[in-house]
């Protein structure tokens, strides 16, 4: 990957030559830099018009050390090029791994960043493991340099530093400094002493125009070793995996305001799962109880819209050509949510998202042999969606044979591979099938690979697929029809065979065609979903299931579910949270389909400081103060009302009736007081816990995130903002290390303020 030097550091990557001689040597006047700087430079005179460091001049240098080099990686981001350091447990291992290596040997490689990422040490490149990422450059870095408009020190290649070290290594033995090192490009390092050392530009790349000689060569600084810049090295991560978490994007290619991947907000929300590990399970780390939760995305969008489904060539042809920019993004974004209704790209869809997950818990169990902890799975907007729909189709046991009901035999129609080709006009692939003792019934097994892999074009095995798929389909639709459970209600104009004139079996089958999808809602009053889709199946059983900002309940709405049943659980997932931010507006709740007798108030998600927000809190006290100001003026005037009802008493009564008036009053008083006080504590006390089914094992599902003040006072102008916070949310971090570490045992800890 050819890079331009300043791509790279700004350097050229050939040998600068090294002026040795004698220190006061002078060269043609007008050649270099130096002629160019006031006579007191090299001394680094107080009115020099550079901004030089105040120098201890006159204490003895120590002897030559040789420096510690650091590991960095290029990261490439806007047209933007920047040098990030690894951890120093990486970079540790980099560097021994770079001394032992010899020329002649095969490339080494090394896992570094949680073993994301392989680093080949000889090539110097680093590679992703679990995602489709272009390699990047590595560096063993010693020299740094920073202009005066730059804010972080960039490394110098590799070649260089090490000629900056020799003359280093020269001049502070000799005690011989103001050395000059000439770069190919004609930049030019003097090193005047110990501490100042100084990168000056050429003339022929400086404005004619500048006023002053000085403002010509302003220099950059130039520094040894990565304990002398200011950077922030990343602490290094766990080794030990508690528990693996894939995480399914929405719709788009961009998950947040800042338009970045779905990997780029995953690496975000763990590191945010880090530094929570570190503040709220401190003790537990130390004493070595837990390691880290480690986050892998799955990227569904560019199956979806890349070359193998053409959908993006024919949506663009049939688009219009004003408001280009609004139509692309369009095109891009918001469509997904009809490919997701349709039956062609619906099945593209859940197949990936299945695949990909399955490919990726298949690379993770390889690396890691060792892990022996549970899998969990969140889904974003969309992608919560995609994995409820998943989630709901998933079998075990028997059931789970190959995409077909166990007892049932699987017979595709009695035709033959022969009739079915010629009916396609393909018989002249019918040798090549029969090569391979492939049936229709083992047809209806494979994949696009695999007729690509035996020679068959692209054309004719999408019609085969095409074909053996509807077929498959219509049979699975008529099983699923005659399954359906007696709980499901089927609407009567559907059922209604006499106007229709059709048997019953043709009218369940037109039902389960038209209306009933293969989402198999067991427990749900009625029948809806999808249309029929072949769902795949998942490798292994998810412990939990996170929705983040989830349009779930809206779209089981608009499917026809009103009513889900409280025993309904997903078949291989046990448990379900429903996490959203009040303003954000694709979210919609779920326990108000469960639970239609009461009305709930979802759970408020505890701030990760361990407190409710400020502006939360006086919200409450205010609350509470105006119902304890209403209930106390309500119960005075009560008091004074029946105090001007009660009949007026005699000026003399007997001892015994004034005993008794006194006694009644008394009790009157007593009892409005005793309802004032019940009615405010009855404010005061807290709902009994109330099980809403058992998607989430009889606990709560909905769970809303606390805004932030700004956020208060417009929630229109953050609503968009609302439904991409939860990648960068330490509070949704925060309570999904307490739902994984609570099953393992592991107490939390809140840290003291």
């Amino acid at each position: 990957m050819s890079q331009s030097p300043r791509e790279e550091g700004g350097l050229p990557q050939t040998a600068p030559n090294i002026n040795l001689d004698n220190p006061t040597q002078t060269v043609a006047k007008g050649n270099t830099p130096e002629d160019q700087v006031s006579p007191g430079v090299d001394e680094a005179s107080p009115s020099s018009t550079f901004s030089f460091e105040m120098l201890d001049m006159e204490s003895v240098p120590a002897p030559y050390q040789e420096v510690q080099p650091h590991w960095f990686f290029c990261r490439r981001a806007d047209d933007k090029t920047s040098w990030l350091p690894f951890s120093r447990e990486d970079s540790d291992k980099l560097e021994n791994a770079c001394n032992t290596v010899k020329d002649e040997e095969d490339e080494v490689v090394i896992a570094v960043e949680g073993e994301r990422y392989d680093v080949h040490v000889k090539e110097r490149k680093r590679f992703a493991v679990y995602w489709e990422q272009g390699p990047t450059a590595v560096r063993r870095c010693t020299w740094f340099y920073k202009g005066d408009k730059d804010t972080i020190f960039m490394p110098y290649p590799e070649d260089l530093s090490k000629s900056l070290e020799e003359a280093y290594m020269i001049a502070v033995t000799l005690n011989e400094w103001k050395r000059k090192l000439v770069f190919p490009s004609g930049e030019t390092v003097i090193l005047h002493n110990p501490k100042l050392i100084m990168q000056y530009q050429p003339m022929g790349l400086q404005d004619d125009w500048v006023s002053s000689p000085s403002e010509q060569t302003r220099p950059q600084t130039v520094k040894r070793g990565v304990d002398n810049i200011s950077i922030e090295i990343p602490d290094g991560e766990p080794e030990k995996i508690d528990h693996l978490v894939f995480m399914v994007h929405g719709i788009g290619p961009a998950c947040d305001l800042r338009f970045r991947s779905i990997i780029q907000c995953v690496n975000d929300f763990r590191s945010a799962s880090l530094s929570l590990l570190a503040s709220h399970y401190k003790h537990a780390q130390k004493d070595g109880q837990i390691g880290r939760v480690e986050f892998l995305p799955v990227n569904w969008h560019n199956a979806l819209h890349g070359d193998a489904t053409g959908v993006d060539e024919d949506i663009q042809r049939i688009t219009l050509p004003s408001i280009s920019r609004l139509r692309h993004f369009t095109n891009d974004t918001l469509l997904d949510l009809f490919f997701y209704n349709s039956p062609t790209y619906c099945q593209t869809i859940v197949d990936t998202v299945a695949s990909e997950i399955n490919k990726l818990h298949t690379l993770f169990k390889q690396r890691h042999s060792e892990f022996k902890g549970a899998v969990s799975v969140v889904g974003h907007s969309l992608g919560s969606l995609i994995l409820f729909d998943l989630l709901t189709n998933q079998r075990t046991g028997s059931e789970a044979r190959e995409g077909v009901p166990s007892g049932e035999p699987f017979h595709l129609n009695c035709d033959t591979l022969q009739q079915t080709l010629t009916r396609l006009g393909l018989e002249q692939y019918l040798d090549t099938l029969q090569a391979e003792n492939l049936d229709l019934e083992s047809l209806a097994l494979c994949q696009d690979s695999d007729l690509k892999d035996i020679g068959i074009p692209l054309g004719p095995r999408k019609k085969i697929l095409n074909y053996v798929r509807r077929k498959w389909l219509s049979e699975d639709c008529k099983r699923r029809a005659a399954r359906l459970s007696p709980g499901l209600q089927v609407p009567a104009q559907v059922t209604n065979d006499h106007s229709s004139g059709l048997t019953t079996q043709q009218s369940q089958f037109h039902r389960a065609q038209s209306v009933t999808s293969a989402v198999d809602y067991e427990y749900f009053d009625v029948g809806i979903g999808q249309v029929c889709i072949e769902y795949p199946q998942l490798a292994f059983q998810p412990q939990t299931f996170f929705a983040f900002g989830s349009p779930i309940g809206m779209f089981l709405t608009v499917r026809g579910l009103k009513h889900i049943d409280p025993n309904y659980t997903f078949p291989t997932c046990k448990s379900f949270y429903n996490i959203y931010h009040p303003y954000d507006p694709v979210a919609y709740r779920l326990e108000p389909m469960i639970v239609t007798e009461v009305d709930l108030e979802p759970m408020l998600i505890p701030h990760h400081k361990g407190r409710k927000r400020m502006h939360l809190e006086l919200k409450d006290s205010l609350t509470r103060m105006g119902k304890d100001l209403r209930n106390n003026v309500w119960g005075s005037l009560r008091t004074a009302w029946q105090s001007f009802a009660r009949p007026p008493v005699a000026a003399l009564t007997s001892v015994d009736e004034g005993d008794t008036t006194i006694k009644r009053d008394y009790q009157e008083r007593h009892r409005v007081c005793e309802e004032t006080e019940s009615s405010v504590s009855a404010g005061q006390t807290e709902q009994p816990e109330i099980k809403v089914g058992m998607l989430n094992g009889g606990r709560r599902i909905d769970y809303v995130l606390q805004e932030k003040p700004i956020e208060s006072f417009n929630e229109y102008l953050f609503a968009i903002q609302s439904h991409l916070c939860y990648w960068e949310s330490e509070d949704t971090a925060l309570l999904l290390l307490k739902e994984i570490y609570d099953k393992q045992g592991v107490a939390f800890e809140q840290p003291q303020q």
